[in-house]
């Protein structure tokens, strides 16, 4: 398309895609996503136990049980009651099998994870595995 001046001279329109609002769009996105990602991923806050065994896993496709620092219990990100811990597993589990993850805040009682562990066998579920992150030796200067 050609525009004419006022001087009589022809003009052609300028046919270029200005990318700078796009990639500040993106700048934008990519940073909230960053920002949320971490807190989506867990969905709990708790501060786990250091252990020196512990091993690369990926709860996110299983059940996991959380306990909070203020002794409330969770059913991956749903507030349960412990004594419906056994009917949601019958419910949501294939096998008695299938591993169930128990994540528990650090400063918790061992009477809370007991409790619940009592509650995950009592349903028929062998498989439970206790979630910690790896120990990290300080740095010596």
């Amino acid at each position: 398309m050609a525009f004419t001046t006022q001087q009589g001279r022809t003009a052609t329109s300028l046919s270029e895609i200005n990318v700078t609002p796009l990639v500040d769009v993106m700048l934008v996105l990519l940073i909230i996503f960053m920002v949320t990602a971490p807190i989506l991923q867990t969905g709990v806050d708790v501060q786990l136990p250091e252990t020196r065994t512990a091993t690369e896993t990926n709860p996110a496709e299983n059940v996991v049980l959380s306990i909070s620092r203020e002794g409330i219990l969770y059913y991956n990100s749903d507030v349960v009651n412990l004594f419906d811990i056994a009917a949601r597993l019958k419910k949501d589990m294939k096998s008695p099998k299938d591993p169930v993850f128990l994540r528990a805040d650090k400063d918790i009682t061992w009477k809370s994870i007991v409790s619940v562990i009592e509650q995950v066998r009592g349903a028929g579920f062998t498989e439970l595995k206790l979630v910690t992150k790896p120990f990290v030796e300080p740095r010596k200067r």
